[in-house]
């Protein structure tokens, strides 16, 4: 739970395969709901500015097991996790019409009293933290996508944006 940054991506949704080469690091803010349920607030910075959208995942079956259908996703399965720094996650989705296949690599923020304050922000300024994948977590990734049938070309490291931080907020 907490704040996370999808840093990586592997897709072979045409829409995704066409927008790669522009598409920036992204979060997930996750709350645990009753039921099992999610409650994701996620963030996506895009030229025009921050795009913010909330969905609820729901839990289907076993834990880590979700579908999310405000976004088209059939199957959501956390295939892998350390649960502390890092999670792989599966998604199998339907978007204007086509099938696809996405696999995502989350990576967590240290918590607050890891950092030092910064400003009245508050505690652990996101320019003060690393938004990088530990080699643990890139290799769980690597491995993992190729199996759901996703080659190397397809997938993209996701550069670092400020577009959604509250500095960048305030910039804008």
């Amino acid at each position: 739970m907490g704040l996370w940054y999808v840093v990586s991506m592997v897709s072979d949704c045409k829409v995704f395969l066409g927008k790669k080469d522009h598409l920036l690091m992204s979060s997930r803010t996750i709350r645990a709901m009753p039921g099992g349920n999610l409650s994701v607030h996620m963030e996506f910075p895009r030229a025009d500015g921050c795009h913010q959208l909330d969905a609820e995942y729901l839990r289907v079956g076993s834990e880590g097991h979700f579908r999310v259908p405000a976004l088209g996703y059939l199957d959501v399965r956390v295939a892998d996790t350390d649960y502390d720094t890092f999670a792989v996650l599966y998604i199998y989705k339907e978007l204007e019409g086509a099938l696809s296949t996405m696999v995502q690599l989350y990576r967590d923020l240290p918590s607050p009293h890891h950092c030092e304050p910064r400003s009245s922000q508050g505690p652990c300024c996101a320019s003060g933290r690393t938004q990088e994948a530990s080699p643990q977590a890139t290799k769980a990734f690597q491995d993992f996508y190729p199996t759901v049938g996703l080659p190397n070309d397809m997938m993209v490291m996701l550069p670092k944006s400020d577009v959604c931080s509250s500095a960048g907020k305030e910039a804008s």
